[in-house]
């Protein structure tokens, strides 16, 4: 499934009650369209909108005034890869678990999609997933699969993303993860 977005943005609110007044006020803002908003862990809510560049940069600047002191991370990405949108879709196809696995592991939701996104842009990867603060303690995580050094290249692109923020908690890549694993961490 591959799905085409002009730009999208996201802002990461600690409070459920700000971050639903501030979204409101992002959808109000401009002309875009919700891709998704909800409640993360630990009582944290995210919004992630997308639309034309200048609409979502006008929607992301609302929710940052609106949610002032309750703003955790936000982020505003043009041209988004599509298997970071399908990623946090949940449509990504799996394929074997031959090859090499990387992980980012950062401590928002908005942090860990910035980071996929560059790291797919980075190198000939499959992106597994973006898991975002869901039974994670207010940390994300991304998984990324392919041959050992696309991998690696797209690890150090997405970590880098990511430590611009001070938000990277860790990265690794495990050149031959066994099958067992990667069966049961998806």
């Amino acid at each position: 499934m591959t799905i085409e977005l002009q730009a999208v943005g996201m802002v990461e609110f600690n409070s459920i009650a700000a971050g639903i007044d501030a979204s409101d006020h992002m959808v109000k803002a401009a002309s875009v369209q919700v891709l998704f908003m909800k409640t993360i862990c630990p009582g944290k809510f995210v919004a992630a909108v997308h639309g034309e560049v200048a609409a979502v940069q006008a929607s992301v600047d609302a929710g940052l005034q609106a949610g002032a002191d309750t703003v955790v991370d936000h982020f505003l990405i043009p041209r988004i890869h599509p298997a970071v949108v399908a990623a946090l879709s949940c449509a990504v196809d799996l394929q074997d678990s031959r090859g090499a696995l990387g992980v980012l592991e950062t401590f928002s939701a908005a942090s860990a999609v910035a980071a996929a996104d560059q790291a797919v842009k980075a190198a000939d990867v499959h992106l597994l997933e973006v898991r975002m603060a869901m039974g994670l303690g207010g940390k994300a995580f991304v998984l990324l699969h392919g041959d050992v050094a696309a991998v690696e290249a797209s690890v150090e692109a997405g970590a880098a993303e990511a430590a611009r923020s001070g938000l990277l908690v860790r990265r690794t890549v495990i050149p031959s993860l066994d099958p067992q694993v990667f069966q049961h961490i998806l």
